[in-house]
C-alpha cells in the first residue's frame, strides 16, 4: 500500500500559530530564550562525550555540512548512497538530512502536489518516493528558492524517515521523529528531550 502524507500538515520546520497554546513556562538549560515551552515536563537529557542535545541547537536554525555516509533503502532499493549531505539543526528537533537530488537513484522521486511554508527557510514543494511497484506519496520535500541564509538547501532533498524502509547514518540505522509534522532523524549522536512526542507542540 502506497504510503501517504496529509499535506494540510506542516513539514520538518513549518511554524505557523496554533490556537490552544499552553502559557510558557521554565526554558530548559541551552535552550534558546525566545523559544515558547508549555507547562509539560521536559526533561533535558545530558549528552555524553561525542553527543549532542537537542536543546544546544539554534532557533533560527543553523545549516551544518556532513561528510557522514547517508544510505536510504525502499522498496528492497538503494535509493541514496552519499557523503555529501548538510544537517539542518533547531531547538528541540534532531537534525534533517538533506541530501543532493542527484544522488537519489534516477527515476525515484516524482512530483506530488502541496505545498508548505517555513518562516525560515520559505516555501517547500514536495515529492513522491517510487521504485517499481512501492511509492511513499509526498514523502520528501525540498526548496526551490530557499530563502536568504539557507540557499546551501538549493537543489537538495530531504525525506520522512518513518516513510523509508530504512535511513542510515555512518551506518547506523536511524530512528524518526515521533508524530507526523516533523522529519528528523534520530542516532545515538543526539539526544533529547525530543519535540514531535504527544504534549510537545508547544515547545
Amino acid at each position: 500500500m502506497p504510503f501517504s502524507r496529509n499535506r494540510s500538515r506542516v513539514d520538518d520546520a513549518r511554524r505557523s500559530g496554533r490556537a490552544g497554546r499552553s502559557a510558557p513556562s521554565t526554558i530548559p538549560a541551552g535552550a534558546h530564550k525566545n523559544v515558547p515551552v508549555t507547562r509539560a515536563a521536559i526533561r533535558r537529557i545530558e549528552p555524553q562525550p561525542g553527543q549532542e542535545s537537542v536543546w544546544d541547537y539554534p532557533r533560527p536554525p543553523r545549516v551544518e555540512p556532513t561528510t557522514d555516509r547517508v544510505v536510504i533503502r525502499f522498496g528492497g532499493e538503494t535509493i541514496v548512497d552519499t557523503t555529501d549531505a548538510v544537517r539542518v539543526l533547531e531547538t528541540s528537533h534532531p537534525p534533517v538530512y538533506y541530501l543532493p537530488r542527484a544522488a537519489f537513484a534516477p527515476g525515484t522521486l516524482v512530483p506530488a502536489a502541496g505545498a508548505s511554508f517555513c518562516e525560515f527557510k520559505g516555501a517547500a514543494g514536495y515529492l513522491t518516493v517510487r521504485t517499481g511497484q512501492h511509492e511513499a506519496v509526498a514523502a520528501a520535500w525540498f526548496y526551490p528558492r530557499p530563502s536568504p541564509g539557507f540557499e546551501s538547501l538549493a537543489d537538495r532533498v530531504a525525506v520522512y524517515p518513518s516513510a523509508m524502509e530504512s535511513c542510515e547514518v555512518a551506518g547506523e540505522r536511524v530512528s524518526p521523529q515521533a508524530g507526523d509534522f516533523y522529519g528528523g532523524w534520530i542516532t545515538s549522536r543526539v539526544v533529547g528531550a525530543f519535540k514531535g512526542e504527544p504534549g510537545t507542540l508547544g515547545w
